[in-house]
């Protein structure tokens, strides 16, 4: 006997803007932000969770700042013994004054009785053996010297919470004495690929098996924007399968990103299970590709006593390869960069001339596959589209390093036209 399959013919989901479900999931990701403390050989990169101060004065002596000689400033012009030398790291011992100086190198202590540095260049050897001639003299007390706590005061806040820090912040962090600094904890992100038809690559393709490609792509993703990846591997389109995948996300993760499962199939079960143990927060998108995109929270103790210990975030991504790749530049990555701490979590925005014409949906806002460049000639940025868009054509985000934000509408675009694009990549040149 023949008859339909028992699945929903319509989504109980309503379909929310792309802005809305992103400032949804940012929105969510604060409430489960943590810290950790770090040394400066893995601070690179990270957000501070909290104000830095300085553990010490910059510098912690009288500094010269050119090789020279340290002297008394009112003596003047004239021929001194000289009484020594003091070189960077030496504590000074000689004497300056009625008639001495010493000489200094550049970051060498000034000897206490010293209230100036003359450079080299203005004095020369003088006849006698021992001593030095100074023909131009300091022109004021402290000339080129660095006093104690010039540059930083001890208890100065020399970094704030919500810096990111690069190469210059480390390099402040060291000469402040700071070897410990508080940072946003990198989230641990679990990806699950699920379906009957997925292999590993590499592995044999039996007759309507398929290669997992998202998992790949996705774990690669995330720790390029930060986020500590975490393989589940791929689960069967059972919901037992599905299930224990989800419980040892729990106990794993801070997200949990899967691919596949989230459509109205009698074997998408991501939603239900996200329904039974969470909280929806939306399960339709209105964008192409990526409409089935799923976005919830578990709570503490959903599955079993103690699983999960935290709450949990779970982006439940489409099947298709392209979609995933969308999905993941407009929502996973601006999540995991908001987790780690940063600011402005989103990629950049700039605005393109597009150089080919470009037909728009009626129905959906797309995101573009497109390649952006500075034309020197026009003295603008440009798009190129990477060719068919289709959501299972991998080939068309090869290479991408923009997503065109094409709007709705039953028309085409001119060549020319200026559009948003939201940067995926470096810019072209």
């Amino acid at each position: 006997m023949g008859g339909g399959v028992d699945v929903p013919r319509s989504s109980s989901y309503p379909m929310v803007e792309v802005a809305a479900a992103v400032d949804i999931v940012l929105l969510q990701a604060e409430r489960v932000l943590e810290g950790e403390h770090v040394g400066l050989e893995e601070v690179a990169g990270r957000v501070l969770f909290e104000d830095v101060l300085a553990q010490g004065d910059v510098p912690p002596f009288r500094a010269s700042v050119k090789d020279g000689y340290a002297v008394v400033q009112s003596e003047g012009p004239g021929i001194y013994d000289v009484s020594g030398e003091v070189t960077a790291g030496e504590r000074p011992v000689t004497a300056v004054g009625n008639g001495k100086v010493a000489y200094v190198t550049t970051g060498a202590p000034v000897p206490d009785e010293a209230d100036a540095v003359v450079q080299v260049e203005w004095t020369k050897p003088a006849a006698e053996p021992g001593k030095i001639e100074i023909y131009t003299g300091a022109p004021k007390v402290g000339h080129d010297i660095r006093p104690v706590g010039r540059d930083v005061r001890k208890g100065q806040t020399i970094l704030s919470a919500g810096e990111e820090v690069h190469m210059a912040e480390v390099g402040l962090l060291a000469t402040c004495n700071v070897r410990n600094v508080r940072v946003y904890k990198n989230a641990r992100v679990a990806v699950l690929s699920t379906g009957d038809e997925l292999v590993e690559a590499g592995g044999e393709l039996g007759f309507g098996k398929i290669v997992d490609s998202n998992r790949p792509m996705l774990l690669a993703a995330v720790g390029s924007v930060g986020g500590i990846p975490v393989d589940l591997g791929i689960a069967a389109d059972e919901e037992q399968a599905v299930t224990s995948a989800f419980m040892e996300a729990m106990v794993k993760s801070d997200v949990l990103i899967t691919s596949g499962g989230v459509s109205m199939g009698n074997k998408d079960f991501i939603k239900p299970l996200l329904a039974q143990y969470g909280t929806v927060h939306f399960g339709r998108v209105m964008m192409k590709p990526g409409k089935p995109l799923t976005f919830a929270t578990i709570e503490p103790n959903a599955f079993s006593e103690g699983v999960p210990s935290s709450r949990k975030l779970v982006i439940g991504l489409p099947g298709n390869p392209v979609s995933c790749f969308v999905c993941f530049h407009l929502v996973v990555s601006p999540l995991i960069r908001k987790l780690s701490g940063f600011r402005s979590p989103h990629n950049p925005r700039v605005m393109v001339r597009t150089k080919m014409e470009l037909k728009l949906d009626p129905e959906r806002p797309e995101y573009h596959r497109a390649l952006v460049s500075w034309d020197v000639g026009q003295h603008a940025l440009t798009a190129v589209t990477t060719g068919t868009q289709a959501s299972s054509r991998l080939l068309s985000a090869r290479s991408a390093n923009g997503l065109l934000v094409l709007p709705r509408a039953d028309r085409t675009l001119p060549v020319g036209e200026e559009v948003e694009a939201i940067l995926i990549g470096q810019i072209l040149r």
